[in-house]
């Protein structure tokens, strides 16, 4: 019966192809325009550890003066050095990795290379297993070269590439700010967006070149092109951010229960009191933990125009729905004479209102074949745009489902109320007319 039901949608598509081709185009365009938009806000709010974000969570802590302080006031979204250590040596979560970010001189050892400026990463031992990185080659460093300030690195498969052709370079020397580090480490495919990690470096930045000890770059007082904010005395001197009232660093734990998050905000609340007794903190205990997925919706990761666009681009769809609603209404009711010569014969209202549905779905499919390449055209005009998003703009295997599935959607939804009208017209008044 489909198959029949195929046959004369086509039959009848084929018969006004003027009127088809407008409800195909209504169709395409409101698709394209929805699926640009959609796409682009499914890449850029998708899950960046996916089976591993659930137990990773970003704690804050107030360590501020009474200056502007409110009840309920969020807690500054970085840790100051004293926190920040103090948290990362206590372990009270299954793994914790504190964490900033610079640029760093690096001096290559082929002549053929100049000197360039190396994106960097200065963070603890256990960013690597927490976050599950990949390793092409070699491992990170250990607990005790991040206490001992080594001179270790692990670099990515792209530098790895451009400085030692894409061979093994575990144990070869890199020149990073005049000194020489050990390469540990070559990162395998990894490429999380957004940038959740480091957020002050870019949200949807480039990847890293370097990875290193931050207590290393201290030592080497490496450059730190993250935020800093001050108050009170803290001078926000980056030679001495350690010793100032400046928060700068980021701070994530891998809690794998809720129990053991319950337990984390708990020591949370009880450090702040100490610090506090200790005329350290001012403010009453306010900490947050919140997960990586509630922690990227509060710093609204998702570019603001992003959503207005999605939405603008969605109210279009249903004009370009409202459209077709009217043409398909113009189109079944021309053909109401047809249909009563079927409805005599035998046919039941529900086998002409299937008959109108097949025809509005077969539009659908054409609308979303022609929609989906207006929105390929739609995402390569996104990625020529500056915004540093912008590269990520592609379609995957489940937009492009989307794209057919409300595309059919959005047809049988628009023919309903024409395929009811044409199935409830009286047979005999129309073979009386005729």
């Amino acid at each position: 019966m489909l198959t029949y039901y195929f046959d004369l949608a086509l039959r009848s598509l084929k018969r006004n192809r003027a009127l088809t081709a407008l409800m195909v185009l209504a169709i395409a365009l409101g698709i394209g325009a929805s699926m640009t938009t959609l796409t682009v806000l499914h890449v850029l709010s998708g899950d960046p550890l996916p089976g591993r974000s659930g137990s990773i969570y970003y704690p804050q802590l107030d360590p501020l003066d009474m200056k502007d302080y409110t009840p309920g006031i969020e807690p500054p979204e970085q840790l100051t050095w004293t926190d920040g250590m103090y948290l990362l040596h206590s372990k009270r979560a299954t793994r914790q990795a504190l964490m900033t970010g610079g640029m760093v001189p690096l001096q290559p050892t082929q002549s053929s290379i100049d000197p360039f400026q190396a994106v960097a990463l200065y963070t603890s031992t256990d960013f690597f297993p927490m976050f599950g990185v990949p390793f092409q080659y070699g491992t990170g460093w250990s607990e005790a070269e991040d206490n001992g300030k080594a001179r270790v690195v692990v670099i990515t498969s792209a530098l790895n590439d451009k400085l030692f052709g894409g061979k093994n370079s575990v144990g070869q020397i890199l020149r990073l700010q005049e000194s020489a580090f050990r390469i540990v480490g070559v990162l395998g495919d990894w490429h999380p967006n957004p940038h959740f990690y480091e957020w002050y470096m870019g949200r949807y930045a480039s990847d890293e070149d370097v990875y290193l000890p931050l207590t290393t770059s201290r030592d080497l007082l490496m450059e730190h092109d993250g935020s800093t904010d001050c108050w009170g005395n803290g001078g926000g001197d980056p030679d001495h951010l350690e010793t100032n009232n400046c928060t700068w660093l980021q701070f994530w734990v891998q809690l794998d229960s809720p129990a053991s998050a319950a337990a984390y905000r708990d020591f949370l609340m009880h450090y702040s009191q100490d610090q506090r007794t200790a005329g350290r903190f001012m403010r009453p205990p306010n900490i947050r933990l919140r997960t990586m997925m509630q922690w990227l919706d509060y710093i609204k990761v998702v570019p603001s125009d992003t959503v207005l666009q999605t939405w603008l681009a969605l109210g279009f769809l249903a004009v370009c729905l409202i459209n077709t609603v009217g043409l398909m209404l113009a189109k079944f009711m021309r053909r109401s004479g047809e249909l009563s010569v079927r409805r005599a014969l035998g046919a039941s209202q529900r086998a002409v209102f299937g008959q109108l549905l097949m025809e509005s779905g077969v539009i659908g499919i054409a609308g979303g074949l022609s929609g989906w390449m207006l929105a390929l055209l739609g995402l390569w005009l996104v990625r020529q745009q500056p915004a540093n998003y912008a590269k990520l703009a592609h379609m995957d295997v489940t937009m492009l489902l989307m794209t057919f599935a409300l595309a059919v959607s959005a047809s049988l939804l628009a023919g309903l109320l024409p395929a009811w009208r044409a199935c409830r017209i009286t047979p005999a008044l129309q073979l009386k007319g005729n």
